[in-house]
């Protein structure tokens, strides 16, 4: 657990996210808790510890990947890791910090524990919320994530709305499914849209640091497919709209 000094830091106190990155990285697992439950895939929360600073993290190693008949096996890790790439480079702070590295069972993708109430997800929501879940919503669309589900949206202590689970993201085909259908058909925020617009900048720039990154994270075909998804939702300056089924994941929690 984490200590109250300066060393020794609650994962969600304000850390600059280089310093969790780092952590991340490079840090001892001291503890390796188990399997956490719920999960499709082998999931594990470990302790790091690294220069007098610990924090709890989420692994999931490469080998513990259930095959899916619509993913190229040994990939989810490489997603979670892109799908952190990208939050950060719009932002956002959707996706927590995450890392691939290996761990104890193996190359996986390493993700900054988010301490939460497990009873609250997004059908406890209020409309106080939509600010953040606006972001989510249009994150879930460019990423073509085929599975956000209501326990998929964390509230840390501060308030702070982070989405989990990105394994099933970057798909060629339309894969989206999601539970957040709330802003269907409005208009994208102009904040967002220079977000999109930039994030599409630094994408289409081979020499970019985020491309660079991407390149070793996707294969060239989702990439394209990927920029063509960002060119389709700056045109049309909305939320999109559910296409033909399914657009729901399930179960939806």
């Amino acid at each position: 657990m984490m200590g109250e000094n300066d060393t020794d830091r609650h994962p969600n106190t304000p850390m600059p996210p280089e310093h969790l990155l780092d952590i991340l990285q490079k840090g001892v697992v001291e503890t390796e808790y188990g399997v956490m439950r719920w999960s499709s895939n082998y999931t594990f929360l470990l302790g790091l510890r690294h220069d007098n600073a610990e924090m709890m993290a989420v692994y999931k190693p490469q080998r513990g990947e259930r095959p899916l008949w619509d993913f190229p096996d040994g990939t989810l890790c490489y997603r979670e890791v892109a799908a952190f790439e990208t939050s950060h480079e719009l932002g956002w702070e959707i996706v927590p910090p995450t890392v691939l590295r290996e761990g104890p069972h193996g190359i996986g993708s390493v993700q900054a524990y988010i301490d939460h109430d497990p009873e609250v997800n997004y059908f406890s929501f209020t409309e106080h919320m939509h600010p953040q879940l606006r972001r989510i919503s249009a994150f879930d669309h460019l990423v073509n994530n085929a599975d956000r589900k209501g326990g998929h949206c964390l509230i840390d202590r501060d308030g702070h709305l982070w989405g989990i689970d990105h394994g099933i993201t970057f798909n060629v085909d339309h894969k989206l499914r999601t539970v957040i259908w709330d802003f269907a058909g409005q208009p994208l925020p102009e904040d967002m849209l220079a977000d999109i617009q930039r994030l599409c900048t630094y994408l289409d720039d081979p020499s970019s640091d985020y491309r660079k990154k991407l390149d070793g994270l996707l294969d060239a075909r989702e990439i394209t497919a990927f920029q063509r998804r960002i060119q389709k939702m700056l045109h049309s300056g909305q939320f999109p709209q559910p296409g033909r089924g399914p657009n729901y994941p399930w179960p939806p929690v």
